[in-house]
């Protein structure tokens, strides 16, 4: 199970994701370019001392974050958290292998990005409520994904 960030707008949540990351052994992928500078010194500030475990990836681009996932990576299913999602976190079957993205907290991701994905999944919410922060996004899914997959170490 990986989680990966689409072009983050804010270091605080950035960090926040990487520190529940670091604590439940799941791997990170920053997709690039992001709206702060993604220095090991200023993700430190957000992360604390929690960026020292984290398995972080950074990719420049979403084409670079793809063509890496060329080869045996291509075999995982990337998994879009989103509002737009037909289907709730709680009834899609997550696998141990899913990457599970999350757009920018402005804007999501482009629509070239969502129908590149495998999936879409939304958290289902109170009528007339717009979303979640994304950290937090993050966190509902991310657990539900790893008691699916008895991936709680």
């Amino acid at each position: 199970m990986r989680l990966a960030l689409y072009q983050p707008d804010i270091p605080q949540n950035t960090g926040t994701i990487l520190r529940m990351a670091a604590c439940l052994g799941v791997a990170v992928d920053v997709i690039g370019p992001t709206g702060f500078d993604m220095s090991d010194r200023s993700l430190k500030r957000a992360g604390l001392d929690y960026l020292d475990h984290v398995d972080l990836t950074r990719h420049v681009s979403f084409a670079a974050f793809e063509a890496q996932r060329g080869g045996d990576d291509r075999r995982a299913r990337v998994v879009l958290l989103t509002s737009h999602g037909a289907v709730s976190h709680l009834d899609f079957a997550f696998v141990a292998s899913d990457i599970l993205m999350l757009g920018r907290e402005s804007a999501g991701v482009p629509e070239a990005v969502h129908q590149s994905v495998d999936g879409r999944v939304r958290i289902p919410m109170r009528a007339g409520l717009r979303s979640l922060n994304i950290a937090v996004a993050a966190a509902i899914v991310l657990g539900e994904a790893l008691r699916q997959t008895n991936g709680w170490g």
